[in-house]
């Protein structure tokens, strides 16, 4: 189901840039996936159940396939990979093709996430975890939060460096001006960020895209 669902939407945000999925055979567009859990492989039968078992098991539920799918439909030849950094995995997803671009690895990245529940063993777990909201609400910097609330879905953005999409006669969306990547290390647990690292990682990204703190206009933050 993950599969079928970003080819959906790889297919729909080419064409949301004016690019035909055909033009991309052997070109070298990267291909980044966010992705994480394995929900439709915890449906399947038990792993002992041998006779259940074809060659879709594997292609189907290996993360590294959704990235693999994608090459190999539209034909590309660029990086291809799947990125699972639990909640982050899109946004490093994206870190790494803006390097791979800059790098020259790739002419244009295709950056995809893509997250849907198909068991309940993952809520129970993150139940257990104290990790979801009781009352299945979200109150971000509140007194009253006690957790967050899981969604599905996926997405798709198609990247250029900004001088290849002007000569393109693109149209331009929006400009990733920087990131920064780093982990939270030791905080009171495995799931707690740890104040200081963000406040290091957010001045990383910053210095990256060569911005003040004052300039910025609007923040999103982790789910935690």
């Amino acid at each position: 189901p993950r599969q079928r669902l970003l080819l959906e939407v790889t297919w729909e945000a080419l064409e949301n840039a004016g690019i035909s999925p055909p033009s991309l055979k052997e070109s070298p567009t990267g291909i980044f996936v966010g992705i994480a859990a394995s929900d439709y492989l915890q449906r399947m039968a038990p792993s002992h159940q041998t006779e259940t078992k074809d060659l879709y098991s594997g292609t189907g539920n290996d993360s590294s396939f959704s990235a693999g799918r994608l090459a190999y439909v539209l034909g590309t030849q660029g990086p291809a990979l799947a990125v699972n950094t639990a909640c982050s995995s899109s946004l490093v997803a994206a870190h790494l093709a803006c390097q791979s671009l800059r790098n020259g690895e790739c002419k244009q990245a295709l950056v995809a996430g893509v997250s849907l529940m198909m068991t309940p063993e993952a809520t129970v777990y993150l139940c257990q975890l104290g990790a979801l909201s009781p009352n299945g609400r979200c109150a971000t910097f509140d007194a009253y939060a006690d957790g967050y609330v899981r969604g599905e879905g996926g997405g798709v953005v198609v990247l250029k460096r900004l001088s290849q999409a002007l000569t393109d006669g693109d149209n331009v969306l929006a400009l990733i001006r920087g990131s920064a990547l780093n982990h939270d290390g030791p905080s009171s647990g495995l799931t707690v960020p740890n104040g200081s690292a963000q406040r290091s990682l957010i001045q990383s990204a910053l210095r990256n895209a060569n911005l003040s703190p004052e300039s910025v206009g609007y923040i999103e933050t982790h789910g935690t």
